[in-house]
């Protein structure tokens, strides 16, 4: 092989492992409506999330599930908005998804399975970020104390979260999920989800997201989830998830439309 072939296949291996950073969150712009989505960018590099999360992981996670629901959402959304003219088909992911039942039956699985797909991970993506000095990291005050007036302790919570995550059966998500009361305090609620369901369906903002389907850790945990959940909670920024906390406040959700 010459030379320069070598370098622009070692240069394919390098651009597949280091990814493409965007600078804002990747679920920014879905409260949109889009005739065609693309694959959310993450705000860090592949490797950045070793040793918890191995860039071949994440490389496969991304690159490879994520893109494959960012084709297969547009292609049935398409297919919906060409035969049938739904209000509902006009709106973006996050309202179509917190509307699923509305969804007409013909379309409703697809767009759950494709749709949920595409922005659960999305949401699951958004919450990490590198921990080259192994730091243990917490909430900021207000989210802490939340938590703790939810939960009782951050320890508390941090336990029930870990054990839902673990005995959560078949593929799913674990979430912390935020119910915003007319008097503007939050309620945190702890909920698990089955395959690409969302709880958005139950009128939740999920603030934070845990991947346990086996291709989010199988390539370097085999089938240790407890150890995957260890690992996944020193990735976790809790600056992150606050600023997806608030943004929620400014993601109205049309319950009826």
């Amino acid at each position: 092989m010459a030379a320069s072939q070598i370098s622009f296949s070692l240069c394919l291996i390098f651009t597949a492992f280091v990814g493409f950073v965007s600078s804002k969150a990747p679920y920014e712009g879905l409260d949109k409506f889009s005739s065609e989505y693309t694959l959310p960018l993450l705000e860090y590099e592949y490797g950045d999330l070793e040793p918890y999360i191995d860039a071949a992981t994440l490389n496969v996670h991304h690159g490879g599930h994520h893109q494959g629901y960012t084709k297969k959402i547009n292609s049935k959304l398409k297919e919906w908005r060409e035969e049938a003219s739904d209000e509902l088909a006009s709106k973006s992911i996050i309202e179509i998804i917190a509307n699923i039942d509305d969804v007409p039956l013909k379309y409703r699985k697809g767009v759950q399975d494709f749709g949920g797909g595409f922005l659960n991970h999305a949401l699951y993506f958004a919450v990490m970020s590198k921990n080259e000095n192994n730091d243990t990291r917490l909430p900021g005050a207000d989210l802490l104390q939340e938590i703790e007036e939810d939960f009782g302790s951050f320890d508390e919570f941090k336990e029930k979260f870990t054990a839902e995550a673990l005995q959560l059966f078949g593929s799913g998500y674990v979430w912390l999920n935020q119910d915003p009361s007319p008097e503007g305090a939050l309620n945190l609620y702890i909920t698990t989800t089955s395959n690409q369901d969302s709880p958005l369906k139950d009128g939740f903002q999920p603030i934070l997201t845990l991947d346990v389907w086996e291709h989010a850790y199988y390539l370097k945990h085999q089938l240790r989830r407890p150890k995957h959940v260890e690992d996944w909670w020193k990735v976790v920024d809790w600056n992150q998830v606050k600023k997806l906390s608030e943004w929620w406040h400014q993601t109205p959700l049309h319950d009826e439309l």
